[in-house]
């Protein structure tokens, strides 16, 4: 099981912070969690409820960790592994988490799957999210896969779908001529793009595309 103990910066204030593995004691606060990053208009059906956190820590409890500041529980992520070809990257967020439920979880799988990451507004300058997302690198690594990926948002997208392609977009963003909140911070945690999917979500800010972001395990060879 994970867990690292450190401290982050608040301006100039170390905080102590712990990476862990959720249980089911962590529940309540996890769905708090996510109706803060998700507020109303945001359906509250679409927050974690508590069998999909209890098929998250029973299923892949490696995929399933927290962040904790100064003992107050700031933000978690989830995944799960799948089996990845990527001569065949179409497919939606719910057919590949099955809709979060993650019963499609598979022990043999080489793909570490990121199903959600969510870090509480108030904490979102203290750089947890890259956190987490490295203490799944090391993941990765322990369980020798091949990879981390996960369809990345682009929020930003709406605003030049008019004039742009999806892809144009994301070259854009790769070459520093826009920023997006959410690719943006992906290449930050060291997340590589390799296409863009459509109908990935139904998100009008995306217009429903999503880039497929990947990290490759170093210490593999394929």
């Amino acid at each position: 099981m994970y867990r690292s103990e450190f401290y982050v910066f608040d301006q100039d204030k170390p905080v102590p912070v712990i990476i862990r593995n959720y249980t089911e004691a962590d529940f309540d606060q996890l769905i708090q969690i996510q109706s803060e990053c998700f507020p109303p208009p945001f359906p509250s059906d679409l927050w974690w409820n508590k069998e999909q956190l209890s098929n998250h820590v029973g299923r892949f409890p490696e995929g399933a960790i927290c962040i904790e500041v100064n003992g107050v529980l700031a933000g978690s992520l989830t995944g799960l592994c799948v089996e990845f070809d990527p001569n065949h990257m179409e497919h939606t967020w719910e057919e590949i988490t099955d809709r979060g439920y993650i019963t499609n979880h598979n022990p043999s799988g080489d793909t570490l799957y990121i199903v959600d990451i969510s870090v509480r507004p108030k904490y979102r300058k203290l750089g947890l999210g890259k956190l987490m997302m490295h203490a799944m690198y090391h993941v990765v690594i322990q369980n020798k896969l091949v990879r981390l990926l996960g369809g990345g948002r682009m929020p930003g997208y709406h605003r030049v779908a008019a004039t742009m392609k999806p892809d144009e977009y994301l070259k854009e963003v790769i070459t520093g001529q826009l920023k997006d909140p959410v690719i943006s911070f992906l290449l930050r945690c060291g997340r590589v793009p390799i296409g863009i999917v459509e109908n990935y979500l139904d998100d009008e800010e995306s217009c429903n595309y999503a880039a497929l972001m990947e990290w490759k395990n170093p210490f593999n060879p394929i």
